[in-house]
């Protein structure tokens, strides 16, 4: 089994933000992709490279422990999988989701970030296998809160047939899931159906990772004096946001457990982090005007730093 350097696959460096590391993975599917090279062997197994080597970068905590491997890899390589997440916190999951039983990735990426040792153990997916089909498939972002059940046409070779996809709770924006045996005919089986997953921005919140954050009103009041306010949370509840006395306009304050759902995690969440947005008076009447002039006579004159 060899190291794999997923920088070195997407052509990026170790420092590469985010966005570079989509950037550059998005240029070189789109340059090595099956469909685009038809007539090239190795296209199937570098787009597969690729593909491995963005889902583990693309994700900061994936990306973390990978980097956390390093040149130790092989210390880890002959751990028995129920003590993989104890020895450097390796506990897997699934960025490429195979919804049929199939893994595209290699012996590395199966060794250290995926889940049972059943899974490691799991042969690759013959190479002769029919046209690979990548389409998007467009979410809300309370779909990719709650998972949904998806029926999609998939037209190949001139047919079209419906099949019904079930996309896991808490899936990313911009994350691939893998259909074994779902796109296009081949010589023996058929093709892999790979669905890019795009998430439409929310009204109110805004999802970071598994974290959620969201605008929240508080009264003048409620901010000078505390207490507490409504908070709706993307799956309807209504939460109470305690807010501490003197909370100033933009404090964000967290919210344990009411964020996105981990999708390797299924009783893991993230947390809403509520940015605090101070709601002034718009109008004053005369008992108001009075004690707001009155605070003013206590703090003295204003004055300029």
């Amino acid at each position: 089994m060899k190291f794999r350097d997923y920088y070195s696959a997407l052509g990026i460096d170790k420092g590469a933000t985010e966005k570079e590391i989509k950037q550059a993975y998005r240029k070189l599917a789109r340059k090595h992709h099956p469909d685009v090279n038809p007539d090239d062997p190795s296209a199937e197994s570098r787009f597969k490279e690729l593909t491995e080597a963005y889902e583990v970068l693309h994700d900061p905590d994936t990306r973390r422990k990978y980097d956390e491997l390093g040149a130790n890899w092989r210390s880890y390589e002959n751990a028995p999988s129920e003590a993989t997440s104890g020895r450097g916190n390796f506990d897997g999951g699934r960025w490429a989701a195979d919804l049929r039983g199939a893994d595209p990735f290699s012996d590395f990426f199966q060794t250290f970030f995926s889940g049972s040792s059943h899974e490691r153990q799991r042969p690759w997916p013959p190479h002769n296998t029919g046209q690979t089909v990548d389409q998007p498939i467009d979410l809300t972002l309370e779909e990719a809160f709650h998972g949904v059940q998806r029926r999609l046409i998939i037209a190949t070779g001139g047919q079209s047939r419906t099949i019904d996809v079930r996309i896991p709770r808490g899936v990313n924006d911009d994350s691939l899931i893998r259909i074994a045996g779902e796109a296009g005919p081949g010589t023996v089986p058929a093709g892999d159906l790979f669905l890019r997953v795009r998430v439409a921005p929310h009204q109110y919140f805004r999802r970071k990772g598994s974290d959620l954050y969201v605008s929240v009103d508080v009264p003048l009041t409620t901010a000078v004096l505390g207490g507490k306010v409504k908070v709706r949370a993307l799956d309807g509840a209504s939460l109470n946001l305690k807010i501490p006395c003197g909370t100033q306009p933009g404090q964000v304050l967290r919210i344990k457990n009411q964020g996105m759902p981990s999708v390797r995690k299924i009783t893991k969440r993230g947390s809403l982090y509520a940015t605090v947005a101070v709601r002034l008076p718009r109008r004053l009447n005369d008992d108001q005007r009075a004690h707001f002039k009155a605070l003013a006579d206590l703090d003295g004159p204003t004055r300029s730093p």
